[in-house]
């Protein structure tokens, strides 16, 4: 068996609840290793549901796990590393849209759904379901559900998905522009002689935003890595460009590098690796980081909150 994964369409908690219950009764009863990523209080609902039924499933808060989309798939990899088996199937229940996203998150949540077919192209016996508010999300994000899911289930009916775009286009979105920052910004060109002058500019905005000391460095150490890699691999210089975006501060790196690789930065790195850090350093720290790469360039946005 290949990798399954489906959206599940539903209208408010309880077609929510009779959906996502009855797929993870069906894997307990098989034995099957499940984990279910989903918001806190839909937690609260399935757990209600179940009542003791299902406690040799794994669950995760969504909101903490996946505020940060490029942190979903390495937390699938880790639950499917650990179960690994011969002959073992796994299920998994996983919810990273929902309508409070914002339109940078929400773009974001799309391209992780699209890059999952990738990640698991080659693992067999794995099935996740992917359960989509159809009463609460716009029809353009059904539409793009049903694009880049090669399933999709409604009212317990699971039927191939005509509007897939295949995954072959998994990465679809690596190479789409991102919106143009604002007016107001502040701008530094930078080279090899010149990261200790990046690490100050982001130092300085950073205590501007009022971000925690401990915070603070993290953020610089991580565009300090991003940076580094623009110089290595991006030409050899690059240009920092940083903006406030309500209770976000957004740093920008512009390079004329290529980046080959839609999975950058959601592959945990290996005991002892040196270099190749940036982009992971970026996912863990960031709220949200934004990768674009194409014959033009590559884009790196982060988005720290401030709040």
């Amino acid at each position: 068996m290949s990798f399954q994964h489906e959206a599940l369409l539903y209208a408010g908690p309880e077609q929510f609840v009779a959906g996502t219950a009855s797929f993870i009764r069906e894997g307990v009863a098989a034995g099957e290793p499940t984990l279910v990523m989903v918001g806190a209080d839909k937690i609260g609902w399935l757990s209600d549901e179940l009542n003791g039924q299902a406690d040799s499933v794994q669950f995760a808060d969504m909101g903490q796990v996946g505020r940060n989309p490029a942190r979903i798939i390495p937390a699938w990899r880790e639950f499917a590393e650990a179960n690994a088996a011969p002959g073992r199937k796994l299920r998994g229940i996983g919810e990273p849209i929902w309508a409070e996203r914002s339109p940078s998150e929400l773009v974001e949540c799309q391209h992780h759904e699209s890059l999952l077919n990738l990640a698991f192209a080659e693992a067999g016996d794995f099935r996740l379901v992917c359960p989509y508010d159809a009463a609460a999300l716009p029809g353009a994000v059904v539409d793009e559900a049903r694009r880049s899911h090669p399933l999709v289930q409604v009212d317990g009916a699971v039927q191939g998905s005509a509007l897939y775009r295949g995954h072959d286009q998994a990465a679809h979105a690596f190479d789409e522009p991102l919106p143009n920052p604002p007016a107001m910004r502040y701008t530094l060109p930078f080279g090899a002689d010149s990261l200790a002058a990046v690490r100050m500019f982001v130092a300085y905005h950073a205590a501007l935003a009022q971000l925690p000391e401990q915070r603070k460095n993290d953020l610089v150490l991580a565009l300090n890595e991003v940076a580094t890699n623009s110089v290595a691999h991006g030409g050899g210089s690059g240009t920092l460009r940083v903006w406030r975006d309500l209770e976000l501060l957004v740093l920008e790196v512009r390079d004329e590098g290529q980046i080959p690789e839609p999975l950058v930065g959601r592959k945990r790195p290996e005991p002892g690796q040196i270099g190749g850090l940036g982009l992971w350093l970026a996912n863990q720290v960031c709220e949200l980081v934004q990768v674009r790469s194409s014959a033009a360039g590559t884009v790196v946005r982060l988005h720290a909150a401030t709040g």
